[in-house]
């Protein structure tokens, strides 16, 4: 300890220090922990309080997205949608809401299984260790979570009912005609009643069973049919496949070079057998009841975008031997304009279009330099096989593509347009296949100029006879306008607007049979497989014919087996013709079983599934088990679950209540990398459970906040690599250096890549979490990005040393505020201060609520006494904030309760409004005098009062007034000369 640390000890030894902060805060957190201050009572099951008049108020549910215990324990960046959390809740249970607030843990997931293959160690040991770290920083922040609900993914108490939920929709179909409780048509239904109508004929089979009765097909042939219905079936999928690593990818863990993010592996898109859930029955509802909800603009577009909901029409080419050749397109009335079509490499027609020879008068560049088109295509559908999906969507790169060598005919007018495959058409939306027209879409002008292809205009704008056309413009014509050139001896389209002639294509297609008007989506089934072995296992088992068998609830949780290799089985980087073998295969005695399922069937001989679940399997429903974690017999007890969850009558956190109110959490707050699939998911397992009747929730989120990251200075050297941020030094000059040699420095998201992270254990240790929480909230916007600066934390920690010495004596410790009452000035500004931190923390404006403390405390430290009213009010504001020193100053100004539950302050509306403003007074522009007023002064007292100012009246001698422009009660303006 310096000289000058233990001077300030001994001379102020109750001065708030970083050591007394820790004192302080770990202090309270054990007897918050002792007294169960954050238990939330519930209405029903285990934790039922029927005598405690928290049950009878109103509940608030606050929760932040599930975090995964990393290794690296959180750093300073984690904690800030936490913090937030805590402190809104905080706000809320001071105005007497019963407010459920909980995190637990994201646990299954590949980097422990990395670790694992790496050291042999279990993945629940390394997890488990992980989740003592995390939870550690998380309780010295002091979060006022309810620390019985803290679930985690990998406890088999918890994924019995992951498990459960899972069969849930396995056995569930979704009926498109069956009514539901708003009016719609369309909701999941038991398959026990699907059966029920397919063997007493009221539903008749259809497709390659069309025709025959329930009781002639076979066991095997029943389950294929049923299994076409399923929410949750096995199928054949294109997966991203890296034999080098021996598992199957997410699009996310795949480059823009279609090599693996781990380990820079080739990663081939492969067909294998891979479970779905059938998401795409519910594109409508997830896209429609986004309106229902209270969310960020930009993340409802982000999700209407996935969903990718498009109008237009399915139209029929014709290929070289009459093969129908189906495109969907949003644009119709463009159909005439369509001069080549562009097939996904995948697409399964490619085969049979693919001609034995070039053709003679084709260009030399569309046969990708291949002696025959089937060359040309097997080298391409390779090189398209290793590129991810988002690769290839990059808007700015150069189109490329094969001709198939086989022309098909355009509908509308007969012309032959060339058959093309590229990887900017996927197979994942519309139908795999466009009908190319180059004059209108930016990409298909890219193409056809890079092929030399025709570009035909057939839409331009109306009345502009000056436009160029697309081919002399350079680009494609994309604005509204009019059709041009678009007419047969059967539709005219010219002279249209866009959307008639949409319409007018439209019922020509339907009324000659060449297309038919039709809505497609960009949505395709969730791939719900993974070739790994730390995550949920399948209740799932086979029989010899390969039909795939619920478990009954009964033997559930259905754990995982020991085995004694994690890794799965690798293979020549290159051999795109391997396929996995998941770790769980290898657990012989687990995989083969002999089991009684309860079907009157008795013991048979059954395979388990080896693939696990994702890991979004179990945080696609964690906030349903927080409300009821304790109970053994249900998912959540009905009653808990609409108490908690279901639909309001009256408005909460600011969202919309009433018939619309989908129910869900009151608040949710989470990073915006998570607003597609996480919540996608998430919304796809309520609404399947509501369907079924398990939820009274149509929602899992009423109230999504998407919060901003703090990013942190990052250095790199030279060679543009980062380097340890901690280790830079700064000279007086400004100049950043690294062991000696020079670096420059930027600003980015905290984490090891950018080696920039700070933890927050080194702020627990500097300032004390509570100095840590208010300069996390005082930052900025919580929804804006902004950058950590470790030295103006020491602003924050001022303010509580201020708000200290307002009430305690550094020398003596003793309370030091007065019992008289506050003057006017005091007490109105005090007032103000109340009624907008109040509507600060509601609104989640916690650095503007932090800045009217700070002014408020910076107010109160210029009297000679603080008033007791004044600094009780003070500390229960900071509260919310900074929990810890408020509940320590609470209790030396005499309080025995804590804080948590007090009232927070109200605002007597009488002082809100001012008796005096200040009115400024202008000659020529400029401000020459300020006047205190009454707030209701006239204009005409105003003028008077303003041309009577000593300062006024000595700059306008010998000048001539010539206007007065008075706006009570704030200005006056005197032009003079």
């Amino acid at each position: 300890m310096t000289d000058t640390a233990t001077e300030t000890r001994d001379e102020h030894p109750y001065r708030y220090t970083a050591a007394l902060a820790g004192q302080i805060e770990t202090s309270w957190q054990d007897r918050w922990e002792q007294q169960g201050t954050y238990h939330a009572p519930n209405p029903a099951g285990p934790w039922a309080e029927p005598d405690n008049p928290l049950t009878q108020a109103q509940k608030l549910l606050v929760l932040d997205m599930f975090p995964y215990p990393s290794g690296a324990g959180l750093h300073v960046g984690h904690p800030l949608g936490y913090i937030a959390t805590d402190v809104y809740a905080r706000y809320h249970r001071m105005t007497g809401k019963n407010v459920l607030h909980c995190l637990g843990y994201d646990a299954f997931g590949l980097p422990a299984e990395q670790y694992a293959v790496q050291t042999g160690q279990h993945p629940r040991t390394t997890t488990e260790d992980n989740i003592v770290i995390m939870a550690r920083q998380l309780r010295r922040l002091g979060l006022g979570h309810d620390d019985r609900r803290a679930i985690r993914t990998i406890d088999p108490d918890y994924y019995r009912w992951t498990q459960w939920i899972f069969l849930q929709i396995f056995n569930s179909w979704y009926d498109e005609s069956a009514p539901r409780p708003d009016g719609g048509l369309g909701r999941a239904r038991p398959i026990a009643e699907l059966v029920t109508q397919l063997a007493d004929g009221s539903r008749a089979l259809t497709g390659e069973w069309a025709g025959r009765s329930w009781s002639d097909l076979s066991a095997t042939e029943q389950a294929t049919v049923i299994d076409g219905h399923r929410l949750a079936y096995a199928d054949e999928a294109p997966v991203n496949w890296a034999p080098g690593l021996g598992t199957v990818l997410s699009n996310e863990e795949v480059t823009n070079d279609g090599r693996s993010e781990r380990g820079n592996f080739p990663v081939f898109r492969k067909a294998l057998r891979q479970w779905k859930m059938r998401i795409t029955a519910y594109a409508d509802r997830l896209a429609d009841d986004l309106d229902r909800v209270d969310w960020p603009d930009k993340v409802k577009t982000m999700q209407r975008n996935w969903i990718g909901r498009s109008h237009g029409a399915r139209v029929t080419f014709t290929g070289p031997a009459g093969e129908p050749i189906d495109v969907f397109t949003t644009r119709p009335d463009t159909l005439f304009g369509a001069t080549f079509m562009v097939l996904a490499p995948e697409h399964p027609l490619v085969d049979e279009l693919v001609t034995d020879a070039w053709p003679s008068d084709i260009p030399m560049h569309w046969t990708g330099g291949a002696d025959t088109p089937s060359e040309a295509v097997a080298a391409y559908q390779l090189a398209a096989s290793r590129k991810s999906d988002v690769e290839r969507q990059i808007e700015d790169k150069t189109k490329t593509g094969v001709f198939t060598g086989a022309y098909a005919t355009n509908p509308v007018d007969g012309r032959e347009v060339p058959v093309f495959i590229a990887d900017y058409v996927l197979m994942g939306y519309g139908t795999g296949a466009i009908m190319a027209v180059p004059a209108h879409d930016a990409r298909d002008f890219e193409f056809a100029t890079e092929f030399m292809i025709p570009i035909l205009d057939v839409v331009a704008p109306q009345g502009d006879s000056s436009w160029p056309g697309s081919v002399n413009s350079g680009e494609a014509y994309v604005a509204p306008g009019v059709a041009v050139n678009s007419r047969n001896d059967e539709v005219s389209l010219d002279g249209m607007a866009l959307d008639e002639a949409r319409a007018t294509m439209i019922e020509w297609l339907e009324r000659t049979g060449r297309g038919q008007g039709t809505v497609t989506y960009r949505l395709r089934d969730w791939l719900f497989s993974r070739q790994r072995y730390w995550g949920e296992p399948f209740p799932i088992v086979f029989d010899e014919d390969g039909v795939a068998h619920a478990l009954p609830e009964s033997m559930l949780p259905l754990e995982l087996p020991e085995i004694p290799d994690y890794a799965p089985k690798t293979f020549d980087p290159d051999d795109d013709s391997s396929e996995p073998e998941p770790p769980l295969s290898r657990a012989g005695d687990w995989v083969e079983v002999e089991l009684d399922l309860g079907d009157g069937r008795g013991v048979q001989r059954y395979r388990r599934e080896t693939n696990t679940m994702p890991n979004w399997a179990g945080s696609c429903w964690y906030f349903l088990r927080y409300l009821d974690p304790a109970n053994g017999t249900a998912l959540v007890d009905p009653e808990v679950e609409r108490y908690w969850m279901g639909p309001q009558t009256t408005t909460v956190a600011g969202a919309p209540a009433g018939a619309t109110d989908p129910g869900g959490v009151d608040l949710y707050v989470g990073g915006v990398e998570h607003a597609v699939l996480h919540l996608l998911y998430a919304r796809f397992w309520v609404k399947v459970l509501h369907d079924l009747g398990h939820l009274t929730s149509e929602e899992p989120f009423r109230t999504y906040f998407s919060q901003g990251y703090i990013q942190a200075a990052a250095y790199r050297d030279d060679r543009g690599q980062p380097v340890p941020a901690a280790e830079v030094e700064e000279s007086a000059d400004g100049v950043f250096t690294w062991q000696g040699s020079v670096v420059h420095r930027e600003f980015g998201k905290i984490g090891k890549s950018l080696k920039n992270v700070v933890s927050p254990d080194e702020m627990y240790d500097e300032y004390g979490a509570d100095t840590f929480r208010v300069y996390e909230m005082a930052m900025g916007p919580l929804e804006l990005s902004k950058p950590w600066e470790t030295r103006a934390v020491v602003g924050s920690q001022r303010f509580l040393q201020r708000l200290w010495r307002n009430v305690v004596d550094e020398q003596t410790g003793e309370v030091r505020v007065g019992d008289d009452a506050m003057d006017d000035a005091t007490s109105r500004l005090l007032h103000k201060t109340i009624d907008q931190v109040a509507r600060d923390y509601d609104g989640l404006r916690f650095n503007t609520a932090i800045a009217r403390l700070i002014e408020l405390n910076n107010a109160l430290t210029k009297l000679p006494v603080v008033p007791r009213a004044a600094a009780e009010a003070l500390v229960l504001m900071v509260a919310p904030v900074a929990p810890h020193i408020a509940e320590e100053l609470w209790s030396r100004l005499g309080h025995e309760s804590s804080v948590v539950h007090e009232p927070f302050p109200a605002a007597d509306p009488a002082l809100l409004v001012d008796d005096t403003v200040t009115c400024v007074v202008q000659v020529l522009g400029k401000v020459r005098d300020r006047l205190e007023v009454a707030a209701d002064i006239s204009d005409a007292d105003l003028e008077a009062a303003a041309l009577a100012s000593e300062r006024i009246q000595g700059l306008l001698e010998g000048k001539t007034i010539r206007k007065v422009i008075v706006r009570a009660p704030k200005l006056v303006n005197i032009v003079a000369g």
